[in-house]
């Protein structure tokens, strides 16, 4: 049984809007009113996660307050759900982007359709809250440590100097995301990357290679064995940052929109 808070955007009252209030509690979810209006949304930005916005045609003239949900979404992670007709819809994508929205449900809704998507965005809610679990395998133990550094602000962070290590690590753990070392001795980063996409229990863990070559052709190798990304080693604290960053807010929009 869900026991997500859903902070319930509409306005004036209906019988189709209270059965599907019904419905939403009946299945264990706990609803909190809320008008489309900047003060009240202020008012509720921390109540939940969740936010459910049932349209009446009326939305295009609060502009105001579709951006500051529109910002509330992107600034403060929140899941944002669409039920109206078309046109209403279209019309709220003027103020607040379609990748910004989780999904979009058009009257009249299907409410199991409905309990299906907010249990699949609450798991992945739960997930994306927790801290992400970063494996870094490289040789060079200074370089290692100071990425770890950079890091661990953000992320729980991993270290090996290996890739023998790091596949026995992987046979035990599963990491959010790999940064891997492309020039190891003994084992490389590509038979590393290989041996992982061959078994089954590693083949989807995301990996990104570090390298130190920037140039096209030592790019174009990289590339061509298919990692998720690469960050040259030179790239300094706040690329790094930023490119992993970037990499895990991609999975959450893909996982969301899938």
């Amino acid at each position: 049984m869900a026991s997500e808070k859903i902070l319930f955007i509409s306005e004036g009252k209906s019988l189709i809007i209270h059965a599907l209030q019904r419905n939403l509690t009946k299945n264990g979810y706990e609803l909190i009113p809320c008008p489309l209006d900047v003060e009240a949304l202020h008012a509720h930005e921390h109540d939940a996660e969740l936010i459910l916005m049932y349209l009446n045609g009326e939305e295009d003239s609060k502009t105001d307050a579709l951006i500051y949900l529109k910002d509330l979404c992107t600034e403060k992670n929140k899941l944002l759900i669409l039920l109206g007709n078309p046109a209403d819809i279209a019309s709220v994508e003027e103020s607040i982007p379609a990748p910004i929205i989780s999904a979009v449900f058009e009257r009249p809704v299907d409410t199991n359709a409905l309990l299906e998507r907010l249990a699949y965005l609450s798991d992945v809610n739960a997930t994306q809250d927790r801290l992400k679990h970063i494996l870094i395998v490289d040789d060079d133990e200074t370089f290692l440590k100071t990425v770890k550094n950079w890091l661990s602000r953000q992320y729980r962070v991993t270290i090996v100097t290996s890739g023998a290590q790091a596949l026995m690590y992987v046979a035990d753990n599963q990491p959010d995301l790999v940064l891997l070392d492309y020039e190891m001795p003994v084992t490389s980063g590509p038979q590393v990357l290989e041996m992982l996409r061959s078994e089954p229990k590693t083949a989807k863990i995301p990996v990104i290679f570090l390298t130190g070559k920037g140039d096209r052709d030592s790019v174009f190798q990289v590339l061509a064995l298919k990692p998720e990304g690469y960050i040259l080693k030179s790239s300094g604290r706040d690329k790094l940052v930023e490119s992993v960053g970037a990499f895990f807010t991609k999975q959450l929009y893909d996982q969301l929109h899938d």
